[in-house]
């Protein structure tokens, strides 16, 4: 079975972090667990250290600030020594046996590739953003379908365009030959564009059902506004970048400062 790497990037995110890093330290298919600190107050930051401290699995990466989440993940991935990284938010808590299934359904799968899991709140819901199409200009425009989790959940893994950060797994060699995470976006949508660099190289993202983790959400203490501003910068950002032809681009250029102001009616 190949070792697999657990990578828990945290930032103010709270004692829902004391769940996630237990689950994933008693877990068997987990070989080895690393918590990278990107600012935590100082009672929890101690109570990370005292944590590593007990255990010979897990590991510790400190930034010395907030990098962004993909620059944290890169920051565990260079230190990690598995096969897989398994990339999960630090107020998620995995599924014992999860690990399993998400390696079987990368088997026979085109490089690069990797898998993500069923995300469920608390009271059992699949969580939105666990399967999507690949995101387009045109789907956010409303012309066709992104998000699928109202769509029926299927039986076993099946191919889609876009998973979710909060809870997938990777080969180390496939996640380090795309270059990891693109670090232009500081938090949102960096999920979303590594999913669609496998899919442009001619490999393969999976959804995996069988796999799940308890994902409570909203647990960190960054203020709402800042969270929408750092998203809308990443999504013009996303839009930018695989913009297709000179009508597409004007077209993103067109609708890029009108996507704080949708997100902000929205929530």
């Amino acid at each position: 079975m190949p070792t697999v790497s657990a990578i828990v990037v945290t930032y103010h995110t709270g004692p829902r972090l004391h769940e996630c890093l237990y689950a994933l330290r008693s877990d068997p298919g987990i070989s080895e667990t690393i918590i990278v600190d990107n600012g935590n107050p100082a009672e929890s930051t101690a109570w990370i250290d005292r944590f590593v401290a007990g255990s010979d699995t897990v590991r510790l990466v400190r930034t010395g600030g907030n990098p962004g989440f993909g620059a944290g993940v890169n920051r565990g991935a260079a230190a990690a020594l598995g096969d897989m990284l398994l990339v999960i938010n630090p107020d998620a808590v995995i599924r014992r046996g999860s690990i399993a299934d998400l390696l079987a359904a990368l088997e026979d799968q085109p490089e690069p590739a990797l898998v993500g899991g069923r995300i469920f709140d608390v009271s059992g819901r699949e969580a939105r953003g666990c399967r999507r199409n690949t995101l387009t200009l045109w789907r956010a425009l409303g012309l066709g379908k992104w998000v699928l989790d109202e769509m029926p959940g299927p039986a076993g893994p099946v191919p889609v365009g876009a998973v979710s950060g909060a809870f997938f797994l990777m080969p180390r060699a496939a996640f380090e030959a795309l270059h990891g995470f693109d670090e232009g976006y500081f938090m949102h949508v960096e999920d979303v564009d590594l999913c669609r660099r496998v899919v442009e190289a001619g490999g393969a993202v999976i959804y995996q059902p069988l796999a799940g983790a308890l994902h409570y959400g909203s647990t960190s203490e960054v203020p709402s506004p800042l969270v929408q501003a750092h998203k809308a910068r990443s999504l013009a950002r996303y839009f930018r970048k695989f913009a297709k032809g000179p009508l597409e681009r004007a077209l993103v250029g067109a609708v890029s400062p009108l996507i704080g102001v949708a997100l902000k009616l929205r929530g």
